[in-house]
């Protein structure tokens, strides 16, 4: 666990980067920190994935408490030997060289990182060494159940040359209770290794979230990266990458879908730091009445880093004219052969489409849910046949429920 410290000021509207979302509303000082939770909250709180079933690398943790994954249970000198899923905290404490690679990909100088670091406890590790793979998906869940607290929750993930690895994380409630989560997630996908995280969050919509996640690819490294953003009531997401050797290549897939008077903010950064790298981003949103969503993206090409291929994509549906939508692109580009290209796009649904569905005789109810999986089909045929698909489908799926009726 980490030392606790002098917890920085909050951002206001003025910092840079936080525009868009006003923290005026947020007392920190009203959150006590997340301590022992209660072992029945995972099985209340309504997980936004349905994850593979079989695997039996879990982690479990409840309000401060780790209820799966606590005991490290591989040998290792300095280091795993074997792929590891556990607790963070225990892992720190059997692997100690583990902490050289801890906070070296998230932002020192921003406040909310400033804060995990001053206060996470238990947290997640996935360890893959050099060559292995993890042969069934593993399995993360961070819960929040008490009233008025705060979490702060960290997960590293760590792919060695050669290793494979998928990891699915989620983000729950298991109250309609007031909360503040506060989650850091470094990946550091190693040489030809390739990773496939999926990250969701469905917390109550009483709760703020606030989210620093950054990867790191190396040569010739993958990274299939998706993330869902269906709950709480406030909050921002920052999702980094960085393309750091010759032949790195990462796919961003994300939707959200807010409804009553959320607020969600994603925060999207795909730096090119070396030559011949890909990365390829593609965000989906749907509005509900009075919500409202801001989307930031950018593209970063750094000095040398020649051949760059980049896309970058979002599209927001608004389902009432009184949901509200930013999709924000940029480029940064400092090479001279790249080829970077995006797209941004903010609309009501289509009347003409709507218009043929029910001259084709169906109700204005089917019409405008038949529009709209089409809309976000785009996102899921990104993926091939599989779990992560059939996933990816059925929570849009129960989202959309959500939404319509």
């Amino acid at each position: 666990m980490a030392d606790a410290g002098a917890a920085p000021p909050l951002p206001t509207q003025k910092t840079r980067g936080w525009e868009f979302t006003d923290l005026s509303e947020l007392d920190l000082d009203a959150y006590a920190a997340a301590t022992d939770g209660d072992p029945d909250a995972r099985a209340r709180a309504d997980g936004v994935l349905n994850p593979p079933e079989g695997s039996d690398h879990l982690v479990v943790q409840v309000d401060g408490a780790t209820l799966e994954g606590a005991s490290v249970d591989v040998d290792g000198d300095g280091r795993p030997h074997e792929p590891l899923v556990a607790s963070l905290d225990s892992s720190l404490e059997r692997f100690p060289h583990l902490r050289e690679m801890l906070g070296s990909l998230a932002p020192a100088d921003d406040p909310v990182v400033a804060r995990n670091d001053s206060a996470w406890r238990g947290g997640a590790l996935v360890y893959v060494p050099r060559g292995k793979r993890l042969e069934a998906p593993a399995l993360i869940a961070a819960v929040q159940d008490a009233e008025a607290t705060a979490l702060s929750f960290r997960t590293l993930i760590v792919l060695e040359e050669g290793a494979e690895a998928e990891v699915w994380e989620q983000y729950l409630s298991g109250s309609d209770d007031a909360t503040v989560l506060n989650t850091v997630v470094e990946l550091r996908v190693g040489q030809n290794a390739k990773l496939r995280y999926v990250c969701g969050q469905e917390l109550n919509e009483r709760s703020w979230i606030f989210g620093s996640q950054r990867a790191e690819v190396a040569r010739d490294g993958a990274l299939d990266w998706v993330a869902l953003g269906f709950g709480s009531a406030k909050g921002k997401v920052r999702m980094e990458t960085l393309l750091a050797g010759p032949g790195a290549d990462a796919k961003v897939t994300g939707a959200y879908a807010p409804h009553a008077r959320q607020h969600v903010d994603f925060d999207t950064t795909q730096e090119h730091g070396a030559p011949n790298t890909t990365s390829d981003l593609a965000f989906r949103g749907i509005l509900a009445d009075r919500s409202s969503a801001v989307w930031r993206g950018m593209i970063k090409v750094d000095p040398g880093a020649q051949q760059t291929d980049a896309f970058q994509v979002c599209r927001n549906l608004l389902l009432s004219k009184k949901a509200h939508a930013d999709a924000i692109p940029g480029l940064e580009i400092l090479a001279n052969d790249v080829r970077c290209t995006h797209a941004a796009a903010v609309a009501q649904i289509d009347k003409e489409q709507l218009f043929y569905l029910r001259s084709r005789g169906l109700d204005q109810a089917s019409s405008t849910r038949l529009v709209i999986e089409g809309f976000m089909a785009e996102l899921v045929e990104r993926f091939e046949e599989g779990p992560m698909r059939e996933a990816l489908g059925t929570a849009l799926e129960r989202r959309l429920h959500t939404l319509l009726d």
